[in-house]
């Protein structure tokens, strides 16, 4: 059986705090449902990644094994959409199994997929642009779909102290007011733990 490979864009280490517990390691990764107007690694994604196997990844992060041990941390994964790589993370979890694991996901992959997810991942940063359908579209160039349902499954599977949500003021698309139904909305599933801030464009990318 011919091992599962991560399609590898990038690794960032020594994050603190910012994406997931302790001192962290981003594992960026190709591959994206959506299309977002002001995506903030359009030009990433556009490179061609490196495979890897789990073997060679834990290769190149193990060095910090000691920062992740001391400290409760370990990988993130972004990119790009995170969960798109599940026979990967089935491979590579057992290879650090004390590890910290945090995905950072759109949500917009089947419900199956979400269900091996809460089986293999310590935490999630759900990146929610918005909860309005219109809105979502617009900015995404996608159905809002299964978003709002496998919110309410990941909560049903891991419980809310397990995700963090990302709600963005988009300029040009969503507003306070939507902002603030977002939010009601992540509340009436029992999310409190919910992230609001003001996009920042940057200059390189354009709608």
């Amino acid at each position: 059986m011919t091992a599962p490979r991560y399609p590898l864009l990038a690794l960032s280490r020594h994050r603190m705090e910012i994406d997931g517990q302790g001192v962290t390691t981003l594992v960026a990764g190709s591959g994206c449902p959506l299309s977002c107007a002001y995506c903030i690694n359009k030009k990433l994604l556009c490179q061609a990644p490196t495979l890897v196997t789990a073997a060679e990844l834990y290769e190149k992060v193990k060095c910090d094994d000691l920062y992740f041990q001391a400290t409760g941390g370990g990988l993130a994964f972004g990119g790009g959409e995170s969960l798109l790589h599940m026979d990967f993370y089935d491979a590579l979890r057992p290879l650090c199994p004390s590890w910290h694991f945090t995905a950072e996901t759109s949500l917009h992959v089947p419900p199956e997929t979400v269900e091996r997810a809460a089986r293999l991942f310590d935490a999630f940063i759900a990146d929610v642009k918005t909860l309005d359908p219109e809105i979502y579209r617009a900015y995404t160039g996608s159905d809002l779909g299964p978003v709002y349902d496998n919110l309410a499954l990941l909560y049903r599977l891991v419980g809310p102290e397990r995700i963090h949500v990302r709600v963005p003021l988009i300029p040009g698309y969503n507003d306070k007011a939507d902002l603030a139904r977002t939010v009601e909305l992540l509340n009436v599933l029992g999310l409190m733990d919910i992230e609001c801030f003001p996009y920042v464009i940057r200059e390189e990318v354009n709608p």
